[in-house]
């Protein structure tokens, strides 16, 4: 739900105020009385907005400084920072002086390209929005109300982020963004364009680069950019102390072959990307199946965590075998066939008392379930980013 100008104004006068109530507001089912009992004393017939202000500060951690005004849709669309900083340096390395934001919402990807020596400018026709972004930006901030579709400025780079949900679900057709993809191609023709899709949106008529980044484990986005930015198609990963950068340009030359002493499930970048067989090369892994994400080899890559091997079974045969491995807890993995991981465990009712891990996949013709031991993280200092490495480079 966003908010009127009127109700913006305020949360900006308050907000000092709002940021020291806050703490005290749990908005649970539990106190929702309580809450907006205590709203109504401070702030009056604005305590929902407070409310709702409150309830998407707290959704947005990570993406932008917790004190900014945002509502809830805005919190929920914005980049988290570490994933617009890959989109940053990106843009600066093309040496654009100045991007032109055309769906800027409240100004969550402006800190990024500022922090990358960047010029920003930031536009959108929802006047709440802006009125927002000019709050948590400050007087200097250049933005303007303007239809994403009408371009207004001659920025070096245009970037843009559809709406891409719809009933709380996100949308993988790219003509159904609001704007699509196909008018802001046609309205950006010749310009360079940097676009923020869905992760699972159909790219594979894309002429230029195809960007997925996940943080944490986390697909967050793809974004297409154009021609002049390359071709093909990469994969950023960014972890806690980690980053790694995966490009269809690089090697992809693993093989399939039985399981080794370890199965590794690559980042869901890396599968959503398309580069599986790229990442298993870099790694020196092979597949256990060409069609299916799962690798193998004989050690961990550094960031990553995988499971030891123990043993390959027919499916038919899975309970028996882990009956006889005393197996209790169990972290269940599945590609390539139709079984669904809670279904299977409950339908096991194992027993024992050891954790275990089984990766279901379909392995030439036939469903193959590898039993192993619980997930495990990589032991030594394998691969990580060199000192001349640049995520996003």
């Amino acid at each position: 739900m966003s908010f009127s100008v009127d109700e913006v104004a305020f949360l900006a006068a308050k907000a000092h105020r709002i940021a020291e109530v806050a703490p005290g507001i749990e908005l649970s089912k539990r106190t929702v009385f309580a809450d907006r009992a205590v709203l109504e004393r401070e702030f009056g017939g604005y305590a929902r907005a407070v409310s709702v202000l409150i309830a998407a500060q707290r959704g947005a951690a990570g993406k932008f400084p917790q004190h900014w005004l945002t509502d809830a849709d805005a919190a929920q669309q914005a980049t988290p920072r570490a994933v617009a900083d890959v989109r940053a340096a990106k843009v600066a390395d093309t040496g654009a002086r100045v991007v032109h934001d055309v769906t800027c919402s409240v100004g969550s990807e402006a800190p990024a390209f500022l922090d990358a020596s960047v010029a920003w400018l930031g536009s959108d026709l929802d006047r709440s929005r802006l009125a927002m972004a000019r709050h948590n930006l400050g007087p200097g901030a250049w933005l303007a109300e303007a239809d994403a579709l009408a371009p207004v400025s001659a920025a070096d780079v245009v970037v843009a982020d559809p709406a891409r949900r719809a009933d709380g679900r996100r949308i993988t057709d790219p003509a159904k963004p609001v704007p699509p993809l196909p008018d802001l191609l046609e309205a950006y023709r010749g310009r360079e364009l940097a676009v923020k899709c869905a992760p699972g949106i159909d790219y594979s008529g894309w002429d230029g680069l195809v960007s997925v980044v996940s943080l944490d484990g986390g697909v967050k986005e793809a974004c297409l950019y154009t021609p002049g930015f390359g071709r093909g198609r990469e994969a950023v990963v960014i972890k806690r102390g980690f980053s790694e950068h995966c490009l269809s340009t690089h090697p992809a030359h693993a093989p399939a072959g039985p399981p080794g002493r370890y199965i590794v499930e690559p980042d869901g970048a890396v599968v959503r990307a398309g580069l599986v067989n790229h990442w298993a090369t870099r790694h020196g892994l092979w597949l256990l199946d060409e069609h299916i994400a799962f690798c193998t080899g004989d050690t961990i890559p550094d960031g990553y965590t995988g499971f030891e091997f123990l043993e390959a079974v027919p499916l038919k045969k899975l309970k028996a075998a882990l009956t006889a491995r005393d197996a209790g807890s169990l972290e269940i993995l599945v590609r390539g066939v139709d079984q669904d991981p809670d279904q299977l465990r409950a339908k096991l009712k194992l027993k024992g008392t050891e954790p275990h891990a089984v990766v279901i996949a379909r392995v030439g013709d036939a469903a193959v379930a590898h039993i192993c031991g619980p997930r495990t993280a990589a032991r030594g200092s394998g691969w990580g980013l060199g000192r001349g490495d640049r995520v996003g480079g």
